[in-house]
This record gives structure tokens, sequence and C-alpha cells, in this order.
């Protein structure tokens, strides 16, 4: 496992924003708009956190890719879930990601091509951030 560790000096709203453009742009969605603001989740389940709390856990999918992919093995759906994290720190909107080599998906899945079209789509989503940022 790996997480992706950077920031941007854009507001976390506009960095999703143009996330969304980018994930878009590469046949990406953000699959949880609704829900992704962590301090109105945890709201709705009367769970109360700090005024200043901003985490977006932000689930970003393929659905043409992933459809295939679970079809294929549903045992994948386990290493499906995909989030980039935003929330601020330091003066900027930090971005985590965690991601996972092809060695450890091997380890955890017996599935021979799953590994590397994983890591594809994780390489994928981080040129995204990139983007974004």
């Amino acid at each position: 496992m790996e997480i992706y560790h950077s920031q941007t000096p854009k507001p976390i709203d506009r960095f999703v924003d143009d996330l969304d453009q980018a994930a878009r742009a590469r046949g990406f969605v953000i699959h949880n708009k609704e829900t992704m603001e962590m301090a109105h989740t945890f709201g709705r389940h009367g769970a109360h956190v700090a005024e200043d709390f901003d985490l977006h856990m932000i689930q970003i999918c393929k659905p043409d890719k992933a459809s295939k992919s679970l079809s294929k093995n549903p045992e994948r759906a386990v290493l499906m879930p995909k989030f980039v994290m935003t929330f601020s720190g330091s003066g900027s909107t930090q971005i985590r990601f965690l991601h996972y080599r092809p060695e450890v998906v091997r380890g955890l899945i017996d599935d021979a091509e799953f590994p590397e079209s994983l890591a594809e789509s994780f390489a994928e989503i981080i040129e995204v951030i990139e983007e974004a940022r």
C-alpha cells in the first residue's frame, strides 16, 4: 500500500470541481457528491464535529471499467472503492489517496489480470488529481 500525498492552494470546493472536470474527461465520475462532506454525513447521524472540520471523502469511479471488471470477478469488489481525501491543513488543501501495489493485490486476490488493471486505474486517478491541483 502507498499513500499519495499532495496539496493545492485551491480551496476544497474549487479542487473538487476541478477534480470532477478532470475525472469526467477520462471517463471517471465522483460517485458520492451528495455525501462526500463528512461533517454533513456525520451530522445526519447525530455525530458532532468541530466547526472547522472539512474532511471530504471523494469516491471516484470509472463505471464502464468497473462494471466489466466486477462482472468478470466479483471478488475484486473489496479493492474497488477508490477515495480521494481532502482537508485543510498548513494553509492549503491537503490531498491523500490510498492505492495498492500490484504485488499486494496479487497476494490478496487470486486473479491474474486484476493487479495490473487496478494499478492502471490508480495511476490514472493520480494523473487526474495532479491535473486538478
